[in-house]
This record gives C-alpha cells, sequence and structure tokens, in this order.
C-alpha cells in the first residue's frame, strides 16, 4: 500500500485530468443526446482543436488560455457547417449512413493532418508549463489546476444553457420528441447543427485547457474518444450528470492505476469499468432503462 504523501497526490492528479475527460465526454453525450448517433469523428475534432490552438501559439504567439474564445467560435462554427453541409446532406435521414459518414471524416482529418504535420509530435511552452502549487502534501502543475477549474466553468455554462435558456429548450425538445418539436414550430436541422457545434466547441474549449501540459499529432485523438465514450457509457448515454461524474471518477482509476500498476498499464481499470457497465448496467450509473 502507498502512503498519504503518494496516494493524495495521484487522486488529486486524477481529479484534474478527470474534469478535462468529462468536458471532452459532455461534448459527446449531447449529439448522442440530441442526434442519437455515436460521432466518429470526435476524436480527430480534438485533435483538430489542439493543432489550431498550436498553430495560434506558434504563428501569432496567442497564448492557449486566450485562445480560448476563438477556438470555442471556430469549433461551433466547424461543426456547424460540418453537420449542416456534409452529415445531414450525406446521411439521407438514417443513422447508420450518419455513422459512417462521421467515421468517414474522422479518417479525412487524420490524413488531411498527417499531411499537413506529418506524424511529429508537437508541444509548445510557455511560462507556467512547468510552474507547481502545493496542495497539502502535493505538487500540482498549474496548467492542470487551471484545466480543472475551466473545464468545470465550461461545463456548468453549457448545463446552464441546456436548462435555462430557449435555445437548451429547443434542444431538450428535438431530443425527446423530433416530429413533436417540428409541429411546434423548431427548425430541427437546425437544432441538429447548433448541437453537433456545441459538441465540437467543447473540444475546442479542452484543447485550450489541454495543450499547455500536453502534446498534439495527427493520432492523439485516439486516446481520448475511448475514453469519452467510456465515460458517456458509464454516466449513461445522454446524461449531463453522468458524463461529469463519470470524467471524474475515470480520471481517479486512470491515475490510481498508473500508481498501482505502473504508467503503461493504468488504462486498464478503465476498461475493465466499461465491462463492467455493460454487463450489469448497460444504461449506465446514472441513464434510464429503456
Amino acid at each position: 500500500m502507498f502512503d498519504s504523501a503518494i496516494l493524495i497526490p495521484s487522486l488529486l492528479n486524477g481529479i484534474t485530468t478527470g474534469a478535462v475527460y468529462a468536458l471532452i465526454a459532455l461534448g459527446l453525450t449531447l449529439i448522442y443526446g440530441v442526434l442519437h448517433i455515436i460521432n466518429f469523428a470526435h476524436g480527430a475534432g480534438l485533435m483538430l482543436a489542439l493543432y489550431g490552438v498550436y498553430l495560434l501559439k506558434e504563428r501569432l504567439g496567442i497564448d492557449p488560455y486566450l485562445a480560448l474564445p476563438v477556438m470555442v467560435v471556430g469549433m461551433f462554427l466547424l461543426g456547424y457547417c460540418l453537420q449542416r453541409l456534409v452529415i445531414n446532406r450525406a446521411s439521407h435521414g438514417k443513422d447508420e449512413n450518419i455513422l459512417l459518414v462521421t467515421l468517414g471524416l474522422s479518417i479525412i482529418m487524420e490524413n488531411a493532418a498527417l499531411l499537413a504535420f506529418q506524424s511529429d509530435t508537437r508541444s509548445i511552452e510557455t511560462p507556467y508549463t512547468l510552474a507547481t502549487v502545493t496542495i497539502g502534501p502535493a505538487m500540482i502543475a498549474v496548467p492542470k489546476l487551471v484545466a480543472f477549474a475551466g473545464a468545470l466553468v465550461v461545463s456548468a455554462i453549457l448545463v446552464w444553457l441546456i436548462q435555462a435558456t430557449d435555445l437548451g429548450r429547443a434542444i431538450r425538445a428535438v431530443a425527446r420528441e423530433k416530429q413533436g418539436a417540428k409541429l411546434m414550430g423548431i427548425h430541427v436541422d437546425h437544432v441538429y447543427a447548433i448541437s453537433f457545434g456545441i459538441g465540437l466547441a467543447c473540444l475546442g474549449a479542452a484543447a485550450c485547457f489541454l495543450l499547455p501540459a500536453y502534446y498534439v499529432n495527427p493520432q492523439v485523438g485516439n486516446g481520448f474518444v475511448l475514453v469519452a465514450f467510456t465515460i458517456v457509457v458509464l454516466g449513461g448515454m445522454g446524461s449531463f450528470t453522468g458524463a461529469l461524474l463519470g470524467g471524474l471518477l475515470i480520471g481517479v482509476v486512470e491515475s490510481l492505476g498508473g500508481l498501482y500498476l505502473g504508467e503503461s498499464l493504468g488504462q486498464i481499470g478503465i476498461f475493465g469499468i466499461f465491462i463492467l457497465v455493460l454487463l450489469f448496467r448497460p444504461q449506465g450509473l446514472f441513464g434510464a432503462r429503456s
């Protein structure tokens, strides 16, 4: 067993990482909750957002945190246009077509990034990249603390948007009953595109919080999207509360798994939980039975 001097820093590290996981999963669960599809291009979207933050820093000298409004708006517009002009038209109203289209978009994005940036892993340097803060017996990196706080703030804004605004009520109406929402005068295709855009906007925010202490390459989104899928299933498909709590739980499980089993085996616990949830509670911890 490890003493508190080792265990507490590991727990704090897992919680800070889990908040960013939750933000990525929130975008995925919003898209599923409204469009009722799994977006296979979610990881590739995160990769593009990370490259966007990288280019803003390297070419224009814009700090990743200051790039937050640019990336959120830019990724929202990208998501809106992709859904309205590509996914919606190519799917012809069939869910299986949407899955194939998003998978195709993922392949195109990754190969475009590979063509533009090669397979090199890139990172950025900031004055605070290696800075730390002491919390009890733990030394926590400043970028992780900022990412934790920022992810919680963005998540709270998203929940407020969905629960307390007219747009949120329209999104919830379309998610619950598409035909009824259409009869009430809601532009369903517009709501679909906005929901997809908001899902990608979450990735833009997550990229700004990640890159000061992380890296980017054309395949970087694959690992994150696997974790995000696990969080969505764990919390319950379409459940915002489940995505938030599931993200924090998965972050802690990954951190403790790395502590006890070694960093290379740290994610075994994540997929062990994934299998157990599918076996014994397939609707997720916070999902309703169908």
